[in-house]
């Protein structure tokens, strides 16, 4: 069915012609644009008597100037993968920051989890998943050479920009730590030194949509320009909640920017930039995606399941305590039911300051990036995103992740060797001050809930259970568990009373503070062997130290209780009894699990680790002839270790009633390295462009992230070189471990990428991308490179595809803006297409978490005056409507078992499922102005 569907986009594709907008975006940067590009192209990193060089080559049709290597180059000169996408790329695809990158760039995957300021990027299906902000991406993010230490902070709406440049692959040498998947490099446009000038624009669309942008620059002196970008932009959400009557994943944003250019001689130039965003929004609302309860039909019998015909008694439970479940049946209609008044709301301020000072010295030029930011984003929620007040995070102001992070990157380049040396050499500093803290409470619906769900373990049949009765055990039930239990029922039925008081308690302010400095020295070196074959060879050394400590406080006052022995009316000391165990752990794990529960209530933990790291490259190059570049490559990647900022994994200390000797170190993960291969062409003429590159990456010990629906786990997944007999596979915590030394990497992605452009005339372009990418754990997986047995929620990662790595993706555009008769009036006509093939989207791969192939479609039509002075544009997102999701997780606390684990194990599965789904179509009219 899916191959099926995927054919048939194909040929939709094919006889309609949308396309993708990669190197060849640059189709439309014109001599029109010429100027612009070559200052920004120049601005990057060389010094400012290079721009004029710089323009003929930036006139050509299908190429532009890029600064991936730290040095300005036609992209076609580049031995790297790399898409360059253009402002007007951007603008014609409706772009406004780097989440809708995706549908241009066929190898890079954006998509948006718990908030906005927790989206992910994935490079050939290499990413960092999960609303965990102890985590830093695998795709580094830079604008305007500052880098972003999570891709959440980069995805304000970004103005106007010269092109943004995706990296493919590591990229340590230059991008340093954090780049282990590749970087996303924007470069904004900078100030006009010779004319006033500027633009503005207005938006009204569907949603309610309204969106106003615009900038003037110019000379403030023969040697000083100016630049002013404002954007406002706000629209309705997409999501309706029929309990409280309002919507959800609306827009809210101001967003500025203030430029300085300086040129003082055309040897010095400096540019200071300044930029505020401020976002207050209601993100990120989830759909019921899967209420159904697997139950095993041939116990015994390995891959059986059926849908239990009585109904998911989960959902029984929760409809009985007055939940109601609005897209039930039907996801896409987006319609949601959140608690009864509870908060909900995202507010983000990020801003900072950058300098950057480019010397021409003569023999070599200068180039110093100093670079200051401040992020805060709050997040109060309703957790469990349903309408019975199982879990929330109050608006109470003690919710929120903050960064300060100071940022020195020094760099000297020049010639040697009579031009055959092209040397680099550079270190690089930054300091950032990471909190988080957290509030996280059982909702005043909890108790009764979480009684209930350990009554319907003991029993599915709804005769034991009584939602209104404390402990929710009816007189059959009460029966029941005194039948079964004996002497140690009253202990079970006065716990399951007291386990239904568990409401309104938790979490009051936990706080975790991380302290990193990273310094790093680097050199990069073209060596020209002849004309036309070149070496080229980087190192960096990278030495990172975290600070870590962590505080907790907590009202659950049920949660000691339960964990208390047995003569003290507790149930710790049942757990050694296999008949009770069961039940008690039930009991105990649920009102003690999670950042809710109170074990370690003012305990402090501190931590700190260090880690140095040689990363590198090694390219060679030839251009057979003028218009052919061909390559090989060696590169190394790291991305640095830390700190799992969630409690999680303190282990099992949680079911004892005192923490004696705390311990921070259980919530390190290790750093991560990727060697990769690559071997790649690139032809270029002024009317056509082919690139192809063949990439196998080798991730060991990769940090993979997972929310089980209580918890986030991390773990490091390296391979044994030693088979573990299924020991990875199975539903055990402790079989499959692996030991020490015996271990090697655990992830591989290897593939093709083709990319081509047509320019057939001045006003007519095509192009047209392809990615394979076969992103697939190893065999005989352990959870670290010590050899730590897998988690068990993981057992079905051993040689499958990672999540949110489609094996396949098509990208397309096509853009023709013929003239109107000879008044300079011109026509827009645009399209863009994105295919991919089906993928899991949870990073544990539960089949209730998959995503079939689907296609995405964007157009643009409009009409423009004489230069581009004026342009009025209809336009369409997701013009076909297509419905597919971002993200699926298993809904908090309800439930537990997805239908692997039935097929695999036996038992019930009465996991419930949601999923933070994608936009719908959207559609407005734009109308914009330059002067």
């Amino acid at each position: 069915m899916r191959k099926t569907a995927l054919l048939l986009s194909v040929a939709t594709m094919a006889i309609t012609s949308p396309a993708l907008a990669q190197d060849a975006t640059a189709s439309t940067t014109t001599t029109e644009t010429t100027t612009q590009d070559a200052q920004v192209a120049s601005e990057a990193t060389a010094p400012a008597d290079t721009a004029a060089d710089t323009t003929e080559e930036v006139s050509s049709q299908g190429d532009i100037i890029v600064t991936a290597t730290r040095r300005s180059e036609r992209l076609s000169n580049v031995p790297i993968a790399v898409s360059a996408v253009s402002q007007e790329a951007l603008q014609n695809s409706g772009a406004t920051d780097i989440r809708q990158l995706s549908q241009l760039a066929p190898s890079l995957l954006v998509s948006s989890t718990g908030s906005e300021s927790n989206a992910s990027a994935r490079i050939r299906g290499i990413g960092t998943v999960g609303d965990n902000p102890g985590l830093e991406s695998s795709v580094a993010t830079f604008i305007d050479g500052v880098y972003r230490s999570r891709t959440g902070s980069g995805l304000n709406d970004l103005g106007e920009v010269d092109r943004i440049e995706v990296l493919r692959g590591p990229q340590g040498t230059l991008s340093g730590r954090n780049a282990s998947a590749g970087t996303i490099s924007v470069i904004t446009k900078a100030p006009d030194l010779n004319k006033f000038g500027g633009y503005a624009e207005g938006t009204y669309g569907n949603y309610n949509n309204i969106r106003l942008a615009g900038a003037i620059t110019g000379p403030i002196s023969e040697t000083l320009g100016f630049r002013i970008d404002g954007i406002y932009a706000k629209r309705d959400g997409y999501y309706y909640d029929v309990v409280n009557d309002t919507d959800y994943n609306d827009r809210n944003r101001i967003f500025g920017r203030a430029q300085l250019l300086w040129e003082p001689s055309s040897d010095i130039r400096v540019r200071l930039i300044g930029d505020y965003s401020h976002r207050d929004e209601k993100c990120c609302g989830a759909v019921y995606t899967d209420l159904n309860e697997k139950i095993d039909p041939t116990p015994g019998v390995p891959g059986d399941y059926t849908v239990n015909p009585a109904g998911n008694r989960i959902v029984d439970i929760m409809k009985g305590l007055g939940a109601v479940f609005p897209s039930a049946g039907d996801p896409y209609n987006r319609r949601i039911a959140n608690s009864p008044g509870r908060a909900y709301s995202n507010k983000t301020v990020d801003y900072g300051g950058s300098g950057q000072i480019d010397i021409n010295l003569g023999g070599a030029s200068l180039t110093s990036i100093t670079a200051y930011r401040e992020y805060n984003a709050e997040g109060a929620a309703d957790i469990d995103y349903g309408s019975l007040d199982i879990g929330y995070r109050p608006d109470d102001g003690n919710n929120y992740r903050q960064f300060h992070t100071f940022t020195q990157e020094v760099r000297l380049n020049g010639e040697a060797l009579g031009g055959k040396l092209d040397w680099l050499v550079g270190g690089y500093y930054s300091n950032e001050q990471l909190q988080v803290v957290d509030n996280l409470k059982f909702g005043t619906q909890y108790g009764q809930f979480a009684a209930c769900r350990v009554v319907s373990g003991i029993s599915a049949s709804p005769a034991l259970r009584d939602l209104s009765a404390p402990g929710c055990l009816s007189a059959t039930g009460i029966a029941a568990v005194n039948a079964t239990f004996g002497a140690a029922a009253p202990l079970i039925t006065g716990n399951l009373r007291r386990l239904s008081t568990l409401n309104d308690l938790g979490s009051s302010r936990d706080v975790y503070n991380q302290t990193s400095n990273n310094y790093a020295f680097f050199t990069h070196n073209i060596f020209k062997l002849t004309d036309r074959l070149s070496i080229t060879a980087g190192l960096r050394y990278t030495r990172e130290k975290k600070d870590f400590d962590a505080s907790f406080q907590n009202n659950n006052t049920v949660c000691p209780a339960l964990q208390a022995g047995s003569a003290a009316g507790g149930l710790g000391g049942l757990l050694a009894n296999p008949a009770l165990a069961s039940v008690a752990a039930g009991i105990i794990t649920l009102g003690c699990t999670g950042n809710s529960s109170s074990n370690l209530n003012n305990v402090k933990l501190n931590d700190s680790l260090s880690e140095g790291e040689f990363t590198g490259t090694g390219v060679l190059s030839w251009k057979p002839v003028d218009a052919l570049l061909t390559y090989a490559s060696y590169s190394r990647g790291y991305k640095a270790g830390g700190y799992n900022l969630d409690r999680s994994d303190l282990g099992p200390a949680f079911l004892a009633s005192t923490l004696a000797n705390p311990d921070a170190s259980r919530l390190r993960f290790d750093a991560e390295t990727v060697n990769a291969y690559e071997i790649g062409l690139k032809y270029s003429s002024r009317q056509f462009t082919f690139n192809a590159a063949a990439f196998r990456q080798e991730f060991a010990n990769f940090q993979l992230n997972t929310f089980n629906g209580t918890n986030f786990v991390v773990q490091n997944i390296q391979s044994c070189k030693t088979s573990l007999n299924g020991g990875d596979t199975d539903a055990s915590a402790t079989t499959g471990a692996c030991a020490n030394g015996d271990t090697q990497y655990g992830v591989v992605s290897q593939g093709v990428e083709l990319e081509a452009g047509f320019y057939p005339a001045r006003n007519f372009s095509v192009a047209m991308g392809y990615t394979f990418s076969d992103t697939k754990f190893r065999n005989n997986l352990v959870g670290s490179n010590s050899g730590e047995a897998l988690d068990p929620a993981l057992f079905l990662l051993a040689g499958k595809q990672l999540s949110n790595a489609p094996r396949n993706v098509v990208t397309s555009s096509v853009s023709w803006t013929p003239d109107i008769g000879s008044s300079g009036l011109s026509a827009l006509f645009y399209v863009d297409g994105r295919l991919s093939s089906d993928y899991n989207t949870g990073s544990d791969l539960f089949v209730e978490k998959e995503q079939d192939a689907f296609f995405v479609m964007n157009a643009r039509v409009g009409l423009r005056g004489a230069d581009k002075k004026w342009a009025l544009e209809l336009w369409a997102q997701n013009l076909l409507d297509t419905n597919y999701q971002q993200v699926g997780f298993n809904a908090p606390f309800q439930g537990a078992g997805s239908q692997a684990q039935v097929q695999a194990f036996g038992g019930v599965g009465n996991q419930i499922f949601t999923s933070y789904l994608a936009e719908p179509r959207t559609y407005g009219l734009t109308l914009r102005s330059r002067f």
